[in-house]
């Protein structure tokens, strides 16, 4: 994702010059013995098992290691994940930013989100399109992988670390969650990862985190979508007023996405003292996370990649509010976009 002031850096391409094992060693002479380090995450699988994975790296080699995230996990598939697989993270909020000597980003940017921007990152690992102004120490950023945990894999293997069965499974997870089981865009490099852990993993494990994904009292949520989704030149908007959470929205328009007449999924909601939209395409000579930004970035945060995107926009930057925001109001704002982008 990216916002007003987050640009692409072509720099940073440069980095994929360095071997897994260069990477390696940049990356460890950054800590020592007695830090304190802080792994920064927004939870998602990807982000998720990341985080496993840089704790495993960092075992014997700082005095301790905490996962932090400021989003509120909500759906069930990550919440699965995170009780079997007994991940220990906690929420930022709750951590006292100061204690810690390192701190690490992981499958983001510090301009992803504000509580992002507050703090100052000694390492940056992410697969998300790059961002000008990145200052820490150390980087490795790779837009064109499908999975940061593919990257965390190579880590590992470069450090002759064999991953525990619950490493090994949230990672083959998080590379199946991301790629979309290898319909997203992705490289080779993600499918070498994925071998290499499929040997590994408890396969049942993974099982039933995918089945965990609904809750009884979100079928209503289905039904709003059903009856108020509007379809118009192959483009489906919806707007669903007021959210619990924004990962129903996903969820709804991932679902949507499947419609063969539909070639773009527009789903919008309002969470707390934000307007969330969720886009969705198939990524063929279509962005969404440039649809994103075209629409939403002076208004707030968007942007995303080629097939799946989010804008967070605070209701105050919105007209009236955003009291009088509807499913037209979405297809109008989208229209004038749309029409230029698909006419590429």
């Amino acid at each position: 994702m990216k916002n007003n002031g987050c640009q692409l850096d072509r720099k940073v391409g440069t980095l994929y010059k360095r071997t897994a094992k260069e990477r390696l060693g940049e990356f460890m002479k950054l800590f020592s013995k007695d830090d304190e380090v802080l792994v920064v995450i927004s939870a998602d699988p990807d982000s998720l098992a990341s985080a496993m994975a840089v704790k495993r790296l960092l075992r014997y080699r700082v005095k301790n290691l905490t996962i932090a995230y400021p989003n509120e996990i909500r759906r069930l598939s990550n919440l699965a994940m995170i009780d079997l697989l007994k991940i220990p993270a906690e929420r930022l909020q709750n951590v006292k930013h100061g204690d810690y000597s390192k701190k690490i980003i992981l499958d983001s940017q510090p301009c992803h989100l504000p509580v992002f921007a507050c703090l100052e990152f000694d390492a940056i690992i992410d697969h998300h399109p790059t961002t000008r102004g990145l200052t820490a120490s150390y980087i490795d950023i790779r837009r064109d992988y499908g999975a940061t945990a593919s990257m965390l894999v190579e880590y590992l293997r470069a450090a002759e670390i064999k991953p525990t069965v619950a490493l090994a499974t949230a990672l083959f997870y998080a590379i199946k969650v991301d790629t979309h089981n290898f319909e997203k865009k992705s490289v080779p490099a993600d499918i070498i990862s994925f071998r290499y852990l499929y040997s590994l993993v408890n396969h049942n494990l993974v099982r039933k985190i995918e089945l965990s994904e609904l809750r009884k009292s979100e079928l209503g949520s289905f039904k709003l979508a059903l009856n108020d989704y509007r379809i118009e030149k192959r483009r489906l908007y919806l707007h669903m007023g007021k959210v619990r959470s924004p990962d129903i929205m996903v969820i709804i328009a991932d679902f949507f996405n499947r419609v063969n007449e539909v070639s773009w999924v527009l789903v919008s909601g309002i969470h707390l003292d934000k307007l969330v939209v969720i886009f969705r395409c198939d990524g063929y000579k279509k962005n969404a996370g440039q649809l994103a930004a075209d629409i939403f970035a002076k208004l707030g945060v968007a942007g995303g990649h080629r097939e799946a995107a989010r804008a967070e926009v605070p209701l105050k930057n919105l007209v009236n509010d955003g009291q009088n925001f509807t499913t037209q109001t979405l297809k109008r704002l989208a229209t004038k976009h749309l029409t230029l982008m698909d006419a590429i």
